[in-house]
């Protein structure tokens, strides 16, 4: 699992318009094509996609082609959650070709189920190993039934950030950890008026407190934990990839610092408040429309 950069590029957000805190849209072709190249210039030499993400990853392997950065970036991509009742090897063997087709690239870097409870099929991701269509196989980790879940996976990737604690004890473990949701999909960074989980709103205002801008205070708190790690950030503009080029070369956050954010991120917040996942059900409970 070596040659993933600190820093990976999300690309969700090339597909589809993504993310409560997205006041862009989806971006155009020629700014997917300057994020890219702004990336590959910065060192961001990682991207995270899936079949999902929209027309993603037929945007990436058209964009890098034109760039002629086609082979340049680690791609990881993902396999949509498998029907019931279909050929697990034959259903995982032509998602993967087809998004390698759609990428224009031979071998995708790591592969991950996109459906957490699919990692009882990790025995067979991992053959595609053999088969030349991967480096390593793993799982995306979302909701905390599933904490324990892929311990036999070369990689996961799990939500994490200052106030999202659930698989902390995750890292440190030897797996390669892709680390989405830093910034919780946008309401660390959003103007608070926009933050419509009240919890998240009164922790937020404790860590504009300790005096460090909440982007920089986000990934500098992730950068400190154990273990190899690439933080996933999706942007929309190449101004956001170079403010977090910029915030990926300081130093990670200090031990002061990192105990004065455990001080507001415990005890942990329901999984409702910090999963998008829940976040339906939660305006739901609380009548939020």
């Amino acid at each position: 699992m070596d040659g993933f950069s600190k820093l990976m590029l999300g690309t969700v957000q090339f597909g589809m318009n993504y993310g409560i805190a997205n006041t862009t849209g989806k971006p155009s072709f020629d700014t997917v094509k300057a994020i890219l190249k702004a990336a590959y210039d910065g060192g961001v030499a990682a991207l995270d996609t899936a079949p999902e993400y929209g027309d993603s990853e037929e945007v990436i392997g058209r964009a890098l082609g034109e760039l002629g950065l086609s082979g340049r970036f680690r791609i990881v991509t993902k396999i949509p959650k498998l029907p019931a009742g279909c050929d697990p090897e034959k259903f995982i063997a032509e998602s993967l070709r087809n998004s390698l087709r759609r990428l224009r690239i031979d071998r995708a870097a790591a592969a991950l189920f996109h459906a957490e409870g699919d990692s009882v099929f990790l025995d067979v991701l991992k053959g595609m190993v053999g088969k030349g269509l991967i480096a390593a196989a793993g799982v995306s980790l979302n909701t905390a039934a599933h904490r324990g879940d892929g311990k036999n996976a070369d990689c996961l990737q799990v939500p994490a950030s200052l106030l999202d604690r659930r698989f902390d004890d995750r890292f440190g473990k030897g797996q390669h950890i892709f680390v989405r949701g830093a910034y919780l999909q946008g309401m660390l960074l959003m103007p608070e008026a926009g933050v419509f989980i009240s919890e998240i709103r009164e922790r937020r205002r404790k860590l504009e407190k300790l005096g460090i801008p909440m982007a920089e205070l986000a990934l500098r708190c992730l950068f400190a934990k154990p273990g190899p790690r690439s933080i996933l950030t999706g942007v929309e503009t190449v101004d956001q990839l170079k403010e977090n080029i910029r915030i990926a070369a300081l130093p990670p956050l200090g031990e002061s610092d990192l105990r004065a954010v455990e001080a507001v991120a415990f005890p942990e917040l329901p999984e409702m408040c910090v999963s998008p996942f829940f976040w339906p059900q939660y305006k739901k409970e609380h009548h939020i429309s």
